[in-house]
């Protein structure tokens, strides 16, 4: 899995509180919630990213020939 990038994020109280209870009410953390709204968002914008490829498990991909 890809390292998480952190970042620090200044948010009006009032907006907030108003994460904090749609977290709760979706039982997700703040930070859950807010990565997903941010996700909601992008893929309204058209803007979502790609998904990222997974390796093979497939035997026959793989370099040593399974």
């Amino acid at each position: 899995m890809a390292e998480r990038k952190k970042l620090l994020l200044r948010l009006d109280p009032d907006v907030y509180d108003a994460v904090a209870r749609w977290a709760g009410d979706d039982l997700r953390s703040i930070n859950a919630q807010i990565e997903y709204a941010l996700r909601m968002a992008l893929v309204a914008a058209g803007r979502a990213p790609r998904p990222r490829r997974r390796p093979s498990r497939d035997p026959e991909e793989s370099p040593d020939g399974g």
